[in-house]
């Protein structure tokens, strides 16, 4: 969906006082009518802290993802945990998607709401409300489609008990996974255990294995070498699986799927090795953090430092706060502080300083943060920096999943400060 025409769900919602930063003068609209306002996010009221998404770097982000995969002939599920925006959901679909990657069950239901017809459930789900839920949802809609994690033995029996007892019509397909090794997070940590899962699915008549999924991102000691070695484990475990005829006879096409935003370069060189199945594979990528990327963790990790002839992500949030103190030369603080910005992996850094008497956007040299409070930004500054107060702060953050929870209704801006649209988020 263009990005100057929200959805009619959320173009039809009350601007009120539960959006943090919006115009206050805008009480009383609609998100539609607002967005039809292009107000400016520097003069049209906003207040701050305000955290906005750069409009056409997510366009560029969508774009480049879209054409990596067609390139790798990959299919992608991008991970929906990190923005839980339905809006950047259509826009990902329409730029390719097979689907939406999410990671609990709350998830699942904000992506049906929102009519996401394909879910990869990237855990086991044993919580047997959760199943009853997912067994009306496939039974409702024949064309829905949802693949998840299974890791364990009792995984297998307490799905199998609750989609048993919830009088479920259409098995639920699952996915094996092969975990990323000791001390790694979740998944079987054998083929040998790998198997054991597999047959216990094949005892039920509510699970259907279709495939076998893992997260490289969790290789310890990641390098190119260890994750390369584990994704041939995965490979080779799904080479097995098909020989042995553990998949179910009812599929059409068997599941391979890896994939977060570190390491979807080697994913993609080892998938294209992958040989002749039974079945035809969807390779499927899982990809989340590219679709706003960052200034900060995944700007150092993005696979395209190692493959820049495939181009590059451009991050796209930025947060702006006020300058409401200057107590001495060496030091300032913003008004913008844990509440407001992602700090789990790293500070945000000062990128640009917008002057409160011209309006001038200039370099933030001399300006660092140096930590966060729950409402203020310490800012240290060298001598002769430029900074008063008054001035916008602009800051690129690090690490977009604890980004995006933490704001509601995120402005969508062109490059002129103009905004076009409202992301709305469901966390």
């Amino acid at each position: 969906m263009p990005a100057d025409r929200p959805t009619p769900q959320l173009a039809n919602e009350r601007v009120d006082h539960r959006f943090k930063a919006l115009p206050p003068d805008a009480e009383g609209l609609t998100v539609g009518e607002l967005a039809a306002q292009r107000r400016s996010l520097f003069t049209g009221g906003f207040t701050t802290p305000v955290l906005a998404l750069s409009a056409e770097s997510v366009e560029h982000n969508l774009r480049l993802l879209e054409s990596y995969a067609e390139h790798h002939g990959l299919a992608f599920a991008p991970h929906g945990k990190t923005s839980m925006a339905p809006q950047l959901f259509d826009r990902q679909l329409e730029h390719g998607a097979w689907g939406i990657t999410a990671a609990v069950p709350h998830q699942a239901r904000v992506y049906r709401a929102h009519g996401i017809a394909r879910i990869f459930l990237a855990n086991e789900l044993v919580d047997a409300p959760a199943l009853r839920w997912l067994a009306a949802e496939l039974d409702a809609d024949p064309d829905f489609r949802f693949v998840c994690y299974v890791d364990s033995v009792r995984g297998v029996e307490l799905m199998d008990a609750a989609l048993t007892e919830a009088g479920a019509r259409r098995p639920v397909d699952v996915v094996v996974e092969l975990g990323a090794g000791e001390g790694a997070r979740t998944g079987a940590r054998t083929e040998a255990d790998c198997t054991a899962v597999a047959d216990a699915v094949a005892a039920t008549t509510t699970l259907r294995l279709v495939g076998v999924a893992g997260y490289e991102a969790q290789v310890p000691q990641a390098t190119p070498e260890r994750v390369q070695a584990w994704l041939d484990r995965l490979v080779s475990l799904t080479a097995a699986f098909d020989k042995a005829g553990l998949f179910s006879p009812e599929i059409e096409e068997i599941v391979v799927s890896a994939g977060g935003s570190e390491w979807f370069d080697t994913v993609a060189d080892v998938f294209a090795e992958i040989p002749e199945l039974s079945l035809p594979v969807l390779k499927l990528l899982r990809s989340g953090a590219y679709v706003s990327h960052d200034s900060g963790h995944y700007r150092e990790l993005t696979p395209f430092n190692r493959v820049p002839e495939e181009g590059a992500l451009q991050p796209a949030f930025r947060l702006w706060a006020q300058v409401v103190s200057r107590p001495s030369p060496e030091e300032a603080f913003t008004n913008a502080g844990k509440r407001d910005l992602a700090y789990d992996l790293r500070l945000p850094e000062a990128e640009v300083v917008r002057d409160a008497r011209t309006g001038a956007v200039r370099p933030a040299d001399g300006i660092a943060v140096t930590a966060l409070s729950d409402q203020h930004g310490w800012l240290r500054t060298e001598p002769g920096a430029a900074i008063e107060v008054g001035d916008w702060l602009g800051m690129g953050i690090s690490h977009p999943c604890t980004a995006f929870d933490k704001w509601q209704l995120i402005p969508l801006v062109e490059a002129d400060g103009t905004v076009v649209d409202y992301i709305r988020t469901f966390f």
